[in-house]
């Protein structure tokens, strides 16, 4: 961005030192700064309008990643949610499953001794039943010797007796064991088709979790993919720009000349193929359409540093202008920090395709300058005088506050030296927590004369107010009294 305002001070600076001899004889000198002065009020115009744009879509485009990424960290707080939810139940399952398989353990551990009971049960009734018809074996055999033998069998009859009550109490049990054991069977059935249930809701939700997963990466994968896809747009739509950027130039510049009617040259009549070429003033000006190569901007600066010198071939012929315009893209100007180069012939220009128009407006205003001698006596004499007199002011009021500089700096020194140092301290502190600030200036709102009219008539209706009367025409004669010029004897 060109910040180079040189023309414009020197234009002050003339104006300043202006004095007779200088309004008759030095005008062609102070038309030439004023035209220099015209294209540094147009290029600080230009910049400044670049510099809002570029404020404006910086702050979009914040305003959109700051939307994006909301938008991502909610859906990730959704999705980590989930994701704990699930964890949670998973956790659950697997702990209520691990107590069922301990319950079934312990269940089969109980169904192993009760079948080892009812085994040793049936041995004993196998063997009962052994004894029984040993018994009854030995009951007929006694029963021959039923006379020699009646307190054995009636022994023996209390003996069956008992066992078979024993026999009696040991089916019971076994009963009670079958029962006992069924009941455990169904348990044990009920508890495995359990398991098989909590088994399948946890593969359910694993497999639920998984696919959350997978969705939540296709998603991400997706976003990625159609971030590469709009920057892979970007790029191809900003090369297919950069490729018809010196046709496009050429249509821009050949509507603005038909427009403004500017002479447009097809074919130049001197050295050199410049892209376009335009005729002010009996002058050829150089427009030439430089635009990057490939992705890459950083090379772009150095390419146009080493084009900027290069034109020299085209500024040292005799009718062409020294000043020569490479119009770039306006995409590009972000990656540039060099607007203008200086060399010792020519000077090179970098401009944006948007700011051709009045950059041509500008040059084409030199036409008219070239007529100034046209202008009657009349308005030539109120030129110079309105312009005298800006000099004039300006150079009275550098002298008053230089005046009024001197006596404050001198009041100052004479506070230090001259106050107690209990009081100067007091002060200094007074002087740190004090502040001023005077008003903002804004380039885009303009100073109305009659607002600066009614500010001046109410500081002064304040002061007298106040009891300090302000008496304009004593002021101005003691004022006038100050030489603004040195005698030459001096």
């Amino acid at each position: 961005m060109d910040t180079n305002v040189d023309n414009l001070k020197r234009l002050i600076e003339s104006i300043k030192t202006l004095n007779l001899w200088g309004r008759i004889f030095g005008w062609s000198r102070i038309k030439s700064l004023l035209i220099d002065a015209v294209s540094d009020m147009q290029k600080i115009l230009t910049n400044n309008e670049n510099l809002q744009n570029r404020c404006v879509y910086v702050e979009q485009q914040n305003i959109d990643l700051i939307k994006d990424l909301g938008m991502a960290k909610e859906e990730l707080i959704k999705s980590q949610a989930t994701i704990d939810k699930l964890t949670l139940s998973a956790h659950e399952n697997m702990t209520e499953n691990t107590s069922l398989k301990t319950d079934l353990s312990s269940a089969n551990t109980k169904i192993s001794n009760n079948n080892e009971k009812v085994n040793a049960l049936s041995s004993d009734n196998r063997l009962l039943a052994q004894k029984n018809e040993q018994l009854t074996s030995d009951i007929k055999r006694l029963s021959e010797n039923e006379a020699t033998k009646t307190q054995s069998i009636s022994g023996l009859t209390n003996r069956k007796s008992e066992l078979e009550i024993e026999l009696a109490e040991i089916k019971v049990e076994l009963h009670n064991a079958k029962i006992e054991l069924g009941e455990v069977k169904g348990q044990n059935t009920k508890l495995v088709k359990d398991d098989e249930f909590r088994k399948l809701e946890h593969s359910k939700s694993m497999e639920a979790l998984q696919k959350i997963h997978n969705q939540i990466s296709e998603e991400r994968n997706k976003e990625v993919e159609e971030r590469n896809n709009k920057e892979l747009t970007r790029l191809m739509e900003l090369k297919e720009t950069w490729s018809k950027h010196e046709e496009n130039s050429k249509n821009i510049i050949k509507s603005i000349c038909q427009k403004h009617t500017i002479q447009y040259l097809e074919k130049v009549p001197f050295k050199g193929e410049p892209d376009n070429t335009l005729v002010i003033c009996d002058e050829h000006i150089i427009f030439d359409a430089k635009s990057p190569g490939g992705d890459d901007l950083k090379n772009f600066p150095n390419y146009l540093k080493d084009q900027a010198e290069k034109a020299k071939k085209y500024a040292k012929q005799d009718t062409v202008k020294s000043d020569v315009f490479f119009v770039v893209p306006s995409n590009t100007l972000e990656y540039l920090n060099v607007f203008v180069y200086r060399h010792g012939d020519h000077n090179v220009y970098i401009i944006s395709v948007d700011a051709l128009e009045p950059v041509i407006l500008g040059l084409k205003k030199i036409e008219d300058y070239e007529f100034a001698e046209q202008l009657s006596p009349e308005d030539r004499e109120n030129i110079c005088r309105i312009l005298g007199r800006f000099a004039h002011l300006s150079k009275r009021r550098i002298q008053v506050d230089s005046f009024f500089a001197k006596q404050f700096i001198e009041l100052a020194y004479k506070c230090e030296i001259d106050l107690p140092t209990d009081i100067l301290e007091s002060v200094i502190e007074f002087e740190k927590a004090d502040k001023l600030n005077p008003p903002q200036e804004k380039r885009t709102k303009a100073i109305p004369i009659g607002e600066l009219e009614k500010e001046s008539k109410n500081i002064k209706q304040e002061a007298e107010g106040r009891g300090i009367i302000i008496e304009d025409v004593n002021i101005s004669d003691r004022l006038n009294e100050l030489p603004l010029y040195k005698n030459l004897s001096e």
